[in-house]
């Protein structure tokens, strides 16, 4: 079973340190890296392509729901917002975030935000799955024919 990546974005050092260290226990994810801002964060998501982003809204040049906006959403990682602002919270479930935390949260509510990420992560891949049967059960048959073959295709 793949585990899932994870991209830790925020502008302030500590609260990304506070993610890292409450996911360092998880042996069922691997953190591919941390941003201190949008911009940073837009390339990351390009290049390491995470299932789950743990994104702060506050940030210098681009935010996190600006960022949010650059995704498309059929593509975008399960997005768990974490933020000292609660004012925020109606754009980024329009956005489609899987969770929101706000600052300062504790490590049961940080394990509730991350399971629902983890959860959004698998059904997605079973989705995916599905559909990759069904295209090639879908499919037209080439190449030699088999047992299964009907004696009228012969």
């Amino acid at each position: 079973m793949t585990k899932p990546r994870i991209l830790i974005v925020d502008d302030e050092p500590l609260a990304r340190a506070r993610i890292r260290s409450l996911l360092g226990d998880d042996s069922s994810v691997e953190i591919v890296g941390e941003c201190a801002n949008g911009i940073e964060a837009l390339a990351a998501i390009r290049r390491e392509r995470p299932e789950i982003i743990f994104l702060d809204v506050q940030m210098p040049g681009c935010n996190g729901l600006e960022l949010l906006a650059e995704l498309p959403a059929e593509k975008r990682p399960a997005v768990i917002l974490a933020t000292a602002h609660d004012r925020f919270a109606l754009d980024a479930f329009s956005e489609q975030v899987v969770d929101y935390l706000l600052k300062p949260f504790d490590k049961e509510r940080f394990q509730t935000a991350l399971k629902r990420a983890i959860d959004h992560f698998e059904t997605r891949r079973a989705g995916n799955l599905a559909a990759q049967i069904e295209g090639i059960l879908n499919s037209p048959r080439t190449g030699p024919r088999g047992c299964w073959s009907s004696p009228a295709d012969a």
